[in-house]
């Protein structure tokens, strides 16, 4: 019989672990900032659909006629509201494959939140002076480098499967870099349109990037190949990562 002092030198069972394993820091803290900051920079858009002061009291068709003519105002807020939406899609979905996060990710992921927030200022600006090539050119820079950021992020988290899994599909995480940057790629793309003085059938450089502006959204409101990720084959019990039939099949053919 053992005395009440003496230590238990028993060696470890092989599936006994010990109580605490540090793997890295939980991203979990770091998703609700940034959920909350996506919100924040959806409401300040609507801030900047004013009407223009007026002396004394407006009737009914001067009201009308103020409503309409801060139209651009509206189409601002829609685009913005939409482009904003894609990003934290993206943020969300990138997200989905991070296990832990690091000193850098934290400061990265800041960085994309800054840049999300301000996108409400060229917002205001494109609303007031769209048809002014320095407002069109400043929103079409910080949307681009808004999405640079972001792909910054995705290429730190998965590089080496630094902070994701180690069986994330590599073919998968490439198919969703190169769907980020087509974004980026677009803006850029007006912005030198916008630089230009030409006219495509009576149309000016300006209001070319606004439309180029306008299909960046609708391009990843479309469900992509990538989405087939989400559709999960009847018999894969897995966790995310490790059997994709359907989008291997696609990328197949």
């Amino acid at each position: 019989m053992k005395d009440a002092g003496e230590k238990n030198t028993q060696p470890m069972k092989q599936h006994e672990q010990p109580a605490t394993t540090i793997v890295g820091l939980s991203p979990a803290r770091l998703l609700a900032l940034s959920d909350g900051v996506f919100a924040v920079a959806i409401t300040l858009l609507v801030l900047n659909i004013k009407l223009p002061a007026y002396a004394g009291t407006l009737n009914d068709q001067k009201l009308l006629e103020a409503l309409i003519h801060i139209g651009p105002l509206y189409l601002s807020y829609i685009l913005s509201v939409l482009i904003i939406g894609a990003y934290w899609v993206a943020h969300h979905g990138l997200f989905h494959y991070i296990r832990r996060s690091d000193r850098i990710l934290l400061w990265l992921n800041i960085l994309f939140l800054t840049c999300v927030t301000f996108i409400t200022f060229p917002a205001a600006l494109l609303g007031l002076y769209w048809y002014n090539r320095v407002a069109v050119i400043a929103y079409g820079g910080s949307l681009a480098l808004t999405g640079l950021v972001f792909d910054a992020i995705r290429w730190y988290a998965t590089s080496n499967c630094r902070l994701v899994d180690k069986d994330l599909d590599p073919l998968l995480n490439r198919s969703a870099m190169l769907r980020n940057l087509v974004g980026p790629f677009i803006y850029i793309l007006a912005i030198g349109i916008a630089l230009l003085p030409i006219q495509v059938y009576g149309i000016d450089s300006t209001r070319l990037s606004i439309i180029l502006y306008v299909i960046v959204p609708i391009f990843y409101i479309l469900p992509g190949r990538i989405d087939l990720y989400w559709v999960r084959h009847p018999g894969d019990t897995s966790t995310p990562g490790r059997i994709m039939h359907l989008w291997r099949h696609k990328q197949e053919n």
